[in-house]
């Protein structure tokens, strides 16, 4: 008699989905199946290069995704929990006996008038194409802007001013708020360099946005052609439409093994999860390892063994600043910054080697599961969940 295989759906095929994917891979006996509405893998990381033409943003997943992973093209539509299925938007439910959810996330809007109809976000492939198209039929001469000062606004306002497209950073409060000082100025220079004109301080706020043009609370109206809007995340609202418990973002909330708290049947990994409502930054860095470690509470219960708390740390932060220049952050293993960078040459070519690696990690798994763990951690996450206020409740182990 041939054993039944446990079944395993991962929803999302981002860098925590794939990570979580190749990693369940290490038992025989588990046959998993990814779902994701595109058929090549998107390098979230290289979208700013999209928009400027130099990187088309996409691997094929042949390279990055393990050959006993089946993937299935389509979109999860709902979950249903109770009878154990993924509804999809185009083919029938599948059905699984462990779902992992990686379903990233998405730009947001916020609520500021003009945005949805006249600003070009740049958080997805099909966003990041669409305003790649925008500029190529855009004289060089007009004026760009470029909304958010985080690390995507950083890479996006340096990445299209080195065409020689006339671009300004609209900040808000601060430039890079999540840099050290020191970092921080060398980041205005490098942009200063290039001829982006950086908006910053208490009246740079965007208020509203027009066909031609950006308003900011101080009164000041900045002429726009093209608006791209990188002012903050969201995550997709599929857990909460399926019923399942969210935090206040939308994040799947779940337990320190990265269990949701409504369904031991249901993992998350990525930036779709609140691990006891204290979620890690959005990005790469910490996706590539919450998603291994999702795929390994799932392994060990289905071994029939207590699956262990996460232990995921940060190393620094990296943002290029066009072609020819980068930084590179060092920060703590909790993701505070430290007083030590790498700028200039040097910056874009480890932001570069950091690029080209985090695609040759998931194939890496791919092909060894199991083989390489990350060796950062960081013991402060203890301690924030002793000084926190109440407590989850933790699924019990699945038996079967």
């Amino acid at each position: 008699m041939v054993a039944e295989k446990t079944a395993v759906v991962v929803i999302g095929g981002g860098y925590a989905g794939v990570m979580a994917a190749n990693r369940l891979t290490r038992r025989d006996d588990v046959d998993v199946t990814l779902v994701n509405p595109r058929e090549t893998f998107v390098e979230r990381i290289r979208l700013h290069q999209l928009v400027s033409g130099s990187e088309d943003g996409v691997v094929d997943y042949r390279k990055v995704l393990a050959g006993r992973v089946r993937l299935l093209v389509d979109t999860a539509t709902r979950i249903d929990a109770s009878a154990r299925r993924v509804i999809l938007a185009e083919g029938g439910p599948i059905g699984y006996d462990y779902l992992v959810y990686a379903v990233g996330s998405a730009s947001a809007t916020l609520q500021v008038p003009g945005v949805a109809e006249f600003a070009w976000p740049i958080a997805t492939f099909e966003e990041a194409d669409r305003l790649r198209s925008v500029l190529s039929a855009t004289p060089g001469s007009a004026a760009v802007t470029v909304v958010g000062a985080g690390p995507a606004g950083i890479e996006t306002a340096a990445e299209v001013a080195a065409t020689g497209r006339p671009v300004s950073l609209v900040c808000g409060a601060e430039l890079g708020p999540s840099l050290h000082p020191r970092a921080r100025r060398s980041v205005a220079k490098h942009l200063t360099d290039l001829g982006v004109t950086v908006l910053d301080g208490p009246e740079a706020t965007v208020t509203a946005v027009t066909r031609d043009a950006v308003q900011l609370s101080g009164g000041r109206v900045v002429p726009s052609t093209v608006t791209i809007w990188t002012a903050g995340f969201t995550v997709p609202d599929l857990a909460r439409r399926s019923g399942l418990t969210v935090d206040a973002t939308g994040r799947l909330l779940t337990d320190e093994t990265l269990t949701s708290v409504d369904d031991a049947r249901i993992l998350a990994a990525g930036d779709s999860v609140a691990p006891s409502d204290l979620p890690f930054r959005m990005g790469c860095q910490s996706a590539v390892q919450l998603g291994p470690q999702a795929a390994e509470t799932i392994l060990s219960r289905i071994a029939g063994e207590d699956p262990a708390s996460i232990d995921v740390g940060f190393v620094g932060l990296c943002i290029s600043l066009g072609p020819r220049a980068g930084i590179f952050q060092f920060a703590r293993r909790d993701d505070t910054t430290i007083n030590f960078y790498l700028g200039g040459r040097l910056g874009a070519r480890v932001k570069e080697l950091v690029s080209r690696s985090t695609a040759w990690q998931l194939g890496y798994e791919g092909r060894k599961p199991g083989a390489r763990t990350w060796w950062v951690k960081d013991s402060r996450r203890r301690q924030l969940l002793q000084a926190q206020r109440g407590s989850l409740a933790v699924p019990g182990r699945v038996e079967g």
